[in-house]
């Protein structure tokens, strides 16, 4: 076979990802938004001990539209992450591993983190007042 002959491996733009893949990936990517998300938590809890005035000034960080989309998205991996690992451990017991379960659990795990993320969220807003 010669060189152009060769078959061509597929692009990501062609490429179709199995639900599978992309929840593996998502799981990895909610492991490290969770671990930076931590940063900005030791920042409230500090500033609550530290005062009104920096305690009001998180608070005004977290209240602001960029503060809420962070904590949207800090809150749906948090869940994203409980509900895979729980998948996770489903498997360390050894079931779920054919192929339309393992599809079937991917979907359960971003279903149920997009409906506990949106409880939280506006439970969250409600209480706000």
């Amino acid at each position: 076979m010669t060189q152009a002959e060769r078959p061509l491996s597929p692009h990501l733009q062609i490429y179709k990802w199995p639900l599978t893949m992309a929840t593996s990936i998502l799981h990895r990517g909610t492991g490290l938004a969770l671990a930076g998300g931590t940063v900005f938590l030791v920042w409230w809890l500090v500033a609550a001990a530290s005062g009104d005035e920096a305690y009001a000034s998180a608070q005004w960080f977290f209240g602001s539209w960029l503060g809420l989309v962070f904590l949207f998205g800090w809150c749906f991996s948090f869940f994203f992450h409980l509900c895979n690992g729980i998948r996770h451990l489903v498997w360390d017991v050894g079931y779920g591993f054919e192929i339309d379960a393992a599809y079937r659990a991917s979907l359960l795990v971003v279903g149920a983190a997009v409906v506990l993320t949106l409880v939280a969220f506006i439970g969250g807003v409600i209480a706000r007042g």
